[in-house]
């Protein structure tokens, strides 16, 4: 299994509006590839160097193959469309972990 784990930072100013946005429209979005098998949306309590919210959106997805499908044909338009509404407002990074256990 691979957790597909995307790190956002998001200014406060637009911080609810949002988080809303992703669980209503990008994680449902994201989901209905098909390339994941759930999902998990996870805050940082207390942010030491940063200003803003951070949030972790991991992703599970049976193999490499089907985390390679989704960042070929659907990532970059789902990361263009939240980037072209959140311009400025966010800083994120993207990791891909293997589950060991």
């Amino acid at each position: 299994m691979i957790v597909y784990n995307v790190t956002v930072n998001i200014d406060p100013s637009i911080h609810q509006e949002w988080l809303d946005w992703m669980l209503t429209k990008h994680i449902p979005e994201v989901m209905a590839t098909g390339c994941f098998l759930e999902n998990k949306v996870l805050r940082l309590l207390k942010e030491t160097e940063n200003e803003g919210y951070t949030y972790a959106f991991q992703y599970l997805c049976e193999s490499q193959a089907k985390l390679e499908e989704y960042q070929k044909n659907y990532a970059p338009q789902l990361q263009k469309d939240h980037s072209s509404r959140y311009k400025d407002k966010f800083v994120a990074f993207r990791t891909v972990l293997e589950v060991v256990q």
